[in-house]
């Protein structure tokens, strides 16, 4: 005589479970205590063994549900017939019966907060035909949702569709509306964390009077702000690869050369002018690159090839007083660093002086979907080393 395999029941509160694969096939042999299948329930799987040895008849095939304590196969001799089980049929509702008075299926009432029970198989066909299963009433125990709750859900109106990117920046014009498009695609495909520190720059500054009295007038432009701390987040950036980088479509690339872009306010809006090949240039050659994109985006005069390309952005709000700020991605790049106004406060030396303490707040933006929190962060630590120890800015 056959024996059954039954759906077995993990918990109080499972009525049915899902096949979700046999590891034999209608027909094969197997022995007694042999895994042959793994059934799931809505958190949890379990292996199904063989009851005994003899050749497998499958009842309920993979991806469907069965009823806890009810057969999903049976272990009997070749050729032997068994009785399977039916599932019982849903009423039919006749459509003269119902045509003057159609009934509205309304969706559950529940509080908030309350847990929802839903079958894997019964999640997955929601959400192939586009349903939300919290609006869709479930028969199973503890009002758990199953394949057939799913399977007769008619919804009673359509959601309210989600507005498209292509319309975004309706009533605005040129260069805002374009602005406009790319700030809210850079938001929707990313996952954008910001981290903010202040760099203790005190040690930067003299450095800069210093060298200032011994290079002259020549010397002034390479030992501005941006172009120092460019040169420091040029360095990180070569310690932190993964930072030089992009994720678009699904392909994620990190870049060799590095390709800062520069953040330029214009009257139309804001473009971010790109400085090329940054690697290996010296204070003086980024100081002119800096000079001649900020130029030359104001003056609407840079070449198309400079308006593009960038692996990591830098954002200057400084000149406007803001101390910090949550800059967005310039997407397809994984990386923006905003810079904030330069402070002085009062310190307390380690003899028990007090001295003044020039601050630098930075804010980095990256996508969490690359990068974790931990690397992100020693990557803004390693451009705050730079900053803090400025000999290590011309080497």
């Amino acid at each position: 005589m056959a024996t059954a395999i039954l759906m077995p029941k993990l918990g109080l509160t499972m009525t049915e479970g899902t096949v979700d694969a046999w590891y034999k096939q209608a027909g094969d042999s197997v022995e007694k205590g042999e895994v042959i299948a793994t059934i799931s329930s809505e958190k949890l799987t379990h292996d199904v063994e063989a009851p005994e040895a003899g050749v497998l008849q499958i009842v309920t095939a993979e991806e469907q549900e069965q009823v806890c304590k009810e057969p999903i196969g049976y272990v009997g001799a070749a050729g032997e017939e068994v009785a399977t089980v039916a599932v019982p049929e849903e009423p039919v509702i006749s459509n003269e019966a119902t045509a003057e008075a159609p009934i509205e299926v309304k969706a559950p009432v529940r509080q908030q907060g309350t847990r929802i029970f839903i079958t894997p198989i019964a999640r997955k066909i929601a959400a192939e035909r586009g349903y939300d299963y919290t609006q869709i009433p479930g028969t199973g125990g503890n009002g758990r949702i199953t394949r057939r709750d799913v399977e007769s859900y008619v919804p009673v109106a359509e959601a309210a569709p989600v507005k498209a990117i292509s319309d975004t920046g309706e009533g605005l014009t040129g260069m805002r509306k374009v602005i406009a498009k790319r700030m809210h695609a850079s938001l929707h495909d990313t996952a954008q964390v910001t981290l903010h520190r202040k760099a203790n720059i005190s040690s930067l500054m003299k450095f800069r009077e210093k060298m200032k009295k011994k290079l002259g007038d020549e010397g002034k432009a390479s030992l501005g702000i941006n172009v120092l701390l460019t040169r420091a987040v040029v360095l990180a950036l070569k310690d932190h690869p993964e930072m030089n980088a992009s994720y678009a479509n699904g392909e994620h690339t990190k870049h060799e050369a590095i390709h800062i872009g520069m953040a330029v306010a214009v009257d139309a809006g804001l473009i971010v002018p790109v400085m090329r090949d940054a690697t290996n240039q010296s204070l003086s050659q980024l100081a002119d690159s800096l000079q001649n994109v900020a130029t030359g985006a104001r003056n609407n005069t840079l070449s198309s090839d400079l308006l593009s390309g960038s692996t990591f952005t830098i954002s200057n709000l400084g000149h406007a007083g803001v101390e910090y700020f949550t800059p967005i991605l310039n997407t397809p790049e994984i990386g923006i660093l905003g810079v904030g106004a330069l402070s002085t406060k009062l310190v307390f030396t380690k003899k028990g002086k007090v001295k003044e303490q020039q601050e630098l707040p930075l804010s980095l933006t990256f996508d969490h979907q690359v990068v974790d929190g931990a690397p992100a962060g020693e990557f803004l630590q390693t451009i705050c080393q730079y900053l803090e120890n400025p000999y290590r800015l011309v080497f």
